[in-house]
């Protein structure tokens, strides 16, 4: 039986500081301690944050050629430039999913899968923390597309996250579970 090549190409994007490279750089250590081959390449203007930032991850279950794509399987977009810019790149039957508090106008693809998650509101609302909205996402994005056990996310927050920061995994772990249930 010829086993198909297991590959996931998706792009996170947003404004600095919104926890774009961290979604994306936590996804990508969770899939190694899964023994997964992974690419993580971070793209970002010289003002950082409030400036645009993007990430590529790329997961796979045999080596990967190249960390630079032009379409993906999945996009996360936080912003309205972001959605503009990627909504496109998203390939036939991939999945999008978009912040739907701060960006207005909704994309507009009927030949891909779109999650519209309201991660600021529920972040500043429900958990009182606008941090951890981008861990909302990716919870709804790993709840989707299944690349990563929620275990292992929950396992590589506790180990990539600095020692500082320990306080707030109960946090992170209780966006994560919420970005889940919203779309599960």
């Amino acid at each position: 039986m010829l086993e198909v090549e297991m590959l996931q190409e998706m792009i996170f994007a947003g404004f600095g500081g919104q926890g774009v490279l961290s979604m994306g750089m936590l996804l990508a250590y969770a899939a190694m301690k899964e023994g997964k081959e992974v690419s993580w390449m971070p793209s970002y203007g010289p003002e950082m944050r409030g400036g645009t930032a993007n990430c590529i991850v790329n997961i796979s279950d045999q080596p990967i050629s190249s960390p630079i794509v032009s379409s993906y399987d999945a996009g996360v977009v936080l912003n309205q430039p972001s959605l503009k810019k990627f909504e496109s790149r998203i390939k036939k039957d991939g999945i999008l999913i978009w912040e739907s508090t701060m960006i207005k106008e909704s994309p507009s693809r009927n030949d891909i899968k779109v999650y519209a998650i309201p991660a600021v509101e529920k972040a500043t609302h429900e958990l009182k923390n606008l941090k951890v909205m981008n861990m909302l996402l990716l919870g709804a994005l790993v709840k989707i597309n299944g690349i990563v056990k929620k275990e292992t996310l929950v396992q590589a927050l506790k180990e990539a996250l600095p020692e500082r920061h320990h306080h707030l995994i109960p946090l992170n772990v209780k966006a994560i579970d919420m970005g889940i249930a919203l779309v599960g």
